[in-house]
């Protein structure tokens, strides 16, 4: 049986927005959208991609979006991957809070991708390949940090497109060790719209993870253990009351 509170997860990556709505356990209850990312992809241009998304989905009560570069406390520091610098000190939890009129929280899409896949044992590492690469660390499921590794250059999709799929594989998995050995990790997650293209032997306790997990973490946004992440954010931290509303 499909509970709520329901969740707007969106997933905004270089290349395309994913929606979907979940519902309280993670379940996605409506078809997942997609959507080119707007070209160039201003503030404007990126909501009304998410508004035009959410039209064809149920209504919902909160919102979690997955972003392509560094928020701190609901605001973007860096979106390397949408080609625009006026991202840099935008509030985006305040813009969809307004926009949507639901609370709204907002964290980097490798980490919200890692709440989708995680399971808990030590410390995961999560790595995303797609237009520029993410990367998350989790201990025992709870996030650590977000990192910006740099390898956007080396193994994002631009460097994909520039020297083929062989030669694109070897520095993948080349990246892939050096995460390994840099963190320490216990497992290793590979994800991202261009996870599908690795066709080289993985190292070992690394393994291939669906992209849909960048749409589906997003339900672990709203779980307690994540307040203390949004505390001070008052667009991020107002909940609705769903067993008073029902």
């Amino acid at each position: 049986m499909q509970t709520g509170p329901f969740t707007l997860a969106i997933d905004i990556g270089g290349s395309n927005i994913k929606a979907a709505v979940l519902d309280a356990r993670g379940g996605v209850v409506a078809d997942k959208l997609r959507m080119p990312t707007p070209r160039p992809a201003t503030q404007a241009a990126v909501l009304e991609g998410i508004a035009a998304l959410a039209a064809r989905l149920p209504r919902v009560e909160r919102m979690s979006v997955g972003f392509p570069g560094v928020v701190r406390r609901g605001i973007v520091r860096t979106a390397a991957n949408l080609g625009s610098e006026e991202w840099r000190g935008f509030n985006l939890v305040e813009a969809l809070a307004r926009r949507f009129a639901v609370p709204a929280r907002v964290l980097n899409d490798a980490a919200v991708q890692g709440l989708g896949v995680v399971e808990g044992h030590g410390l995961e590492c999560v790595v995303t390949l797609g237009t520029g690469v993410g990367c998350a660390i989790f201990r025992n499921r709870r996030l650590l940090l977000h990192l910006e590794l740099g390898y956007d250059a080396a193994i994002g999709q631009a460097a994909l497109e520039a020297i083929g799929t062989e030669a694109w594989n070897e520095r993948v998995i080349q990246a892939l060790r050096a995460v390994m050995s840099l963190t320490a990790c216990d497992m290793l997650y590979v994800g991202g719209g261009n996870a599908r293209m690795l066709t080289s032997e993985l190292p070992r306790h690394a393994r291939i993870v669906s992209n849909v997990a960048g749409v589906t973490g997003g339900v672990r946004l709203w779980e307690p253990e994540m307040d203390e992440l949004f505390a001070g954010v008052p667009d991020a931290q107002r909940r609705a009351d769903w067993e008073g509303a029902s």
